[in-house]
C-alpha cells in the first residue's frame, strides 16, 4: 500500500475478446441486415407510427435494441409480397 492517501487502487484490467468469442453464435445472423424504424417506414411509405403499430401488434418481426426497435429487411419484403392485392 502506497503512503499518499490520494492514490487510487488500480482497476482490473479488461479480458480481452477472443475471435472466436467475437463471431455470432448463428453465422446466418451475420448477413441479416437490420432496418430502423424510419427506414422501414420510408421505404413502406408509412408514419413511423404505423411502423410502431404493426410491431407491437406482431405484423412485422423486429429486435429491441435498448430503447429502439431493428427489423429485418428481409421480413419487410416478405410482408410487403404477402400484403400484394390484384386489383381488377
Amino acid at each position: 500500500m502506497s503512503d499518499d492517501p490520494s492514490a487510487q487502487p488500480r482497476k482490473p484490467a479488461r479480458k480481452q475478446a477472443t475471435p472466436a468469442e467475437l463471431r455470432p453464435a448463428d453465422p446466418a445472423l451475420s448477413d441479416v441486415k437490420f432496418l430502423t424504424v424510419a427506414e422501414v417506414a420510408s421505404v413502406m411509405r408509412v408514419s413511423k407510427m404505423t411502423v410502431y403499430r404493426m410491431v407491437h401488434a406482431g405484423e412485422l418481426p423486429a429486435v429491441r435494441v435498448g430503447r429502439s426497435f431493428r427489423v429485418p429487411e428481409k421480413a419487410v419484403h416478405d410482408y410487403l409480397r404477402d400484403a400484394f392485392i390484384e386489383a381488377g
